[in-house]
This record gives C-alpha cells, sequence and structure tokens, in this order.
C-alpha cells in the first residue's frame, strides 16, 4: 500500500500513483465530484509539501488557483475534510495561513474500486492482487458518513464534525436537524430537550467554530426542541 509520506528513491513513482487513483476515481463520478476531486488534484500538484505532508496555502491563492470565489473555496475544503480526504493540522490565525495534511489511507480507501481501470499492474504495485474479491478495509469510526450534497453549511458542517470525531458526531450531531436560517442565526433542532442540554453547554462553540469556517457569515447557532 502506498505510504502516507511518498519520500525516498520511489518516491516520484508514489506521488503519480496516487494523482492516478484519484483521477480514476473522478472519471467514474458525477460533475459535482469529479470537479473536487480535480481541484484537490490541482491543489495538491501546486501546493503540497509531500516530505512533510503539508498542504499550507490561503484561501485566496486556492480561490486564484481553482478561478473561484473564496466561498466556494470554504465549501470545497469542508466538503473535502467530510470525506475525510484531508484534516485541518493548524487552523489560521493573523498571519498565518491554515495548514492541512492528506489523508492517504482515506483517499486510498475511497478510490480503490477504480484501480482495476488502470490496469492490473498499478492494482498489484497499489498492495492488492487483481482479483474480484477483495478484503474491503475498514470505516473509519464505523459511522457512516452524512450526506452533504445538498451543499447547506449545516450538511458541510455534520461531515466536518463526522471526519473530526465519528463518535461525538454519532451520539449528538448525527440527530440534529437544520431548522432554518435568518441573516447569521442558524437554528437546529434537538431530537429532545436533554439533548438540546447537552449540546449546548459541550458541543455549541464547537458547531459554530466549524459553521463559521464553512460560512464566515455565520454569527450564532440557535439549539432548539
Amino acid at each position: 500500500m502506498l505510504q502516507p509520506k511518498a519520500t525516498g528513491r520511489f518516491a516520484a513513482a508514489r506521488k503519480y500513483d496516487l494523482l492516478t487513483a484519484m483521477g480514476a476515481y473522478a472519471l467514474g463520478q458525477g460533475k459535482g465530484p469529479q470537479q473536487l476531486t480535480l481541484r484537490l488534484m490541482t491543489l495538491v500538484t501546486a501546493r503540497y509539501n509531500w516530505s512533510r505532508n503539508e498542504l499550507a496555502v490561503g484561501q485566496r491563492e486556492i480561490a486564484r488557483l481553482w478561478n473561484v470565489n473564496e466561498r466556494t473555496v470554504k465549501r470545497e475544503m469542508a466538503k473535502l475534510r467530510g470525506m475525510g480526504w484531508i484534516r485541518l493540522k493548524r487552523a489560521a490565525v493573523r498571519g498565518r495561513v491554515a495548514e492541512y495534511g492528506l489523508e492517504i489511507d482515506q483517499i486510498l480507501q475511497d478510490t480503490r474500486d477504480h484501480w482495476r481501470a488502470v490496469g492490473p499492474d498499478f492494482e498489484l504495485r497499489m498492495g492488492h492482487e487483481p482479483t474480484e474479491t477483495v478484503v474491503p478495509l475498514p470505516v473509519k469510526g464505523q459511522v457512516t458518513a452524512p450526506d452533504c450534497s445538498d451543499g447547506t453549511e449545516w450538511s458541510l458542517a455534520k461531515a466536518v464534525l463526522h471526519s473530526e470525531d465519528p463518535a461525538l458526531y454519532a451520539a449528538w450531531g448525527q440527530a440534529l436537524s437544520r431548522d432554518g436560517r435568518a441573516g447569521g442565526r442558524l437554528t437546529l433542532r434537538a431530537p429532545s430537550r436533554f439533548h438540546a442540554a447537552w449540546v449546548e453547554q459541550h458541543l455549541k462553540d464547537r458547531l459554530t467554530r466549524i459553521c463559521r469556517q464553512i460560512d464566515p457569515d455565520v454569527s450564532e447557532v440557535v439549539i432548539l426542541v
């Protein structure tokens, strides 16, 4: 299996193998996932530090590279975090951009069904014999990731929470539903008073922070029953 850090004698081949796996996966997807994967591939090719597993680049620079606005960058990066393909290693602060790392194991897990399209040599090189029977890799946290296809700030926030802490998401975040949005106020509904009280006390600040990373216009998250 491809190593998380592509360094050493065969580093160049490992880099191309990962990009090939991502490209084969993208070509088998619909327009949205295909575009998202292409954007990540372009960003990785242009700015990723393979030896340090570091992607440190500002949103303005990413927006220019992708030919989109910074709001789109926030949403696309949140989708990639929700998929488990990238993780936030260091949050952005004044004078310093955010730093991300690639979750190569998760990328390989999600793309492996498309390796055979490249060829049996590629399957073998990536660590699997080219057969129809392949033992599935374990699912991260054994918790199903939320559907974020509607693109709302809450769907993307749930995906990010799932990628950061699947158990916390399953216990408390999954049951919260989006009730509405009025300006910067995002209203969520909990299934019970106890659930709402726990989220209010222990999780609300984290949810607010995640939502703001996705949509800076979110100023408040309100939990209702």
